[in-house]
């Protein structure tokens, strides 16, 4: 798929620096390095635009000691810090870590305007290196928040490699960064899609459906055996079409076309809440906000974008 790289996340060529990991404390000493700020891991930004900080500005002082490196730009050196121990004084906690939390928080050393955001909120108004820049760092946080123990020994491992990461001083166990596989199918049949809700979506939307990846299994065995589990219609052809990094909190999203054997369809409830085949024009309304009952996935996910290249049959 020649667009496949314009994705939400995706292909914005940064140099992630990986042979200067384990000598990123010289990097941290350059003029030009820069930190980029997370809180729970909501992005700081104004005005749509990452904020970058000196590694020496007083907002670091309620940032963590480690740093992740997160690659070498233009100007120089970029690292993410974390923030999640600072705590706003008039936090608000009815949303947080809510599906699309619509609050901000705002730290005392920032100029106005800037915030702590959502990154599902705001990721469709980044640039790519922005949209990059945030989605890695939310996906390392997120890796070292849920595996501080070493899952050899069970003792407490700590952070190296500028992030990239952790060791056990017990065990001498290496643990490193996991990404999680998943397929997100485009099934067609003649002139429809399959579509399928999950419960508690927003009321009316639907998207592509899609599943983890099994140990031992292709992609394409994952695109046939999901679709059948979820909706009871079988594929024939597969083939790849574009990915895309989905750090919430830490998947590859595998976008790939099918084409379904069959019409009949059969959910299973426990899976999904809904499955139907939505013509191109039913589709091609509700991307406009026309149709009575079906609203598109969400902006910036792979699968609307899958769905756009498929209503304007760039898929090639």
């Amino acid at each position: 798929m020649r667009i496949a790289e314009t994705v939400t996340f995706g292909g914005s060529g940064l140099d992630r620096a990986a042979e200067w990991r384990a000598q990123a404390d010289e990097l941290r000493r350059r003029p030009a390095a820069r930190v980029i700020l997370l809180w729970r891991g909501k992005p700081m930004l104004k005005d749509d635009v990452l904020m970058c900080v000196p590694l020496d500005h007083p907002v670091m002082s309620d940032a963590t000691d480690d740093l992740i490196l997160l690659g070498l730009d233009g100007i120089g050196p970029v690292f993410a810090a974390d923030l999640s121990g600072w705590t706003p004084p008039d936090l608000d906690t009815t949303h947080l870590d809510t599906f699309l939390d619509p609050s901000e928080q705002r730290h005392p050393a920032m100029p106005a305007g800037t915030v702590f955001a959502e990154l599902r909120a705001i990721m469709t108004r980044l640039s790519p290196r922005d949209a990059e820049l945030a989605a890695t760092a939310k996906a390392i946080m997120g890796w070292h928040l849920s595996h501080r123990f070493c899952a050899r020994c069970g003792a407490e491992s700590a952070m190296s490699m500028a992030g990239w990461q952790r060791d056990c001083a017990a065990c001498g166990g290496h643990h490193f960064p996991r990404t999680d596989p998943v397929v997100i199918m485009l099934i067609t049949h003649g002139n429809s899609v399959l579509l399928g809700r999950s419960p508690g979506w927003p009321e009316g939307m639907y998207s592509l459906l899609a599943g983890f990846v099994e140990p031992g299994e292709t992609i394409e065995a994952a695109v046939r055996r999901e679709v059948f589990e979820e909706a009871g219609v079988r594929v024939g052809a597969v083939s790849y079409l574009a990915s895309q990094p989905w750090p919430f909190p830490a998947s590859l999203m595998l976008g790939c076309a099918g084409v379904a054997l069959d019409a009949d369809i059969t959910i299973d409830p426990t899976e999904i809440e809904d499955a139907l085949w939505v013509t191109r024009e039913d589709l091609a309304l509700a991307f406009t906000g026309g149709h009575p009952r079906i609203l598109p996935a969400r902006n910036g996910a792979i699968a609307h974008f899958l769905l756009r290249q498929w209503l304007a049959d760039q898929l090639d």
